[in-house]
């Protein structure tokens, strides 16, 4: 099957904090906690107890292995459920800096080595 990804993923023990974005730009807080499964410059994977909704949007705070917090922006993209009641998500970063798709990148660069 041919990679139709634009950047690796990555397994990642990270921790991700979700915060619900809506259309008005009105933030509810509405906290959870997910395990990342992979994580890429342009995506996350994720899986959670809590159901997420596909095209709506968090504001997250990933904590990633130097213990920096990464602010990103995602969008859920596809969502399923497993026999066990966990939700699995892919989700795409729409609002990240530079230097925060960097740090992706760096680790990315050592977990090839």
């Amino acid at each position: 099957m041919e990679e139709k990804r634009k950047h690796k993923r990555l397994d990642i023990d990270v921790s991700v904090q979700l915060e619900r974005l809506d259309e008005d730009g009105v933030t509810t807080l509405k906290y959870c906690h997910v395990d990342v499964k992979d994580i890429s410059r342009s995506g996350i994977g994720f899986t959670s107890k809590v159901e997420l909704a596909n095209h709506t949007y968090y504001d997250t705070k990933i904590q990633i292995w130097t213990k920096e917090i990464v602010d990103a922006v995602i969008e859920i993209v596809r969502s399923s459920k497993d026999e066990e009641g966990v939700y699995h998500y892919g989700a795409e970063f729409i609002g990240m800096t530079d230097t925060d798709a960097l740090k992706i990148d760096i680790y990315q660069i050592f977990n090839d080595l």
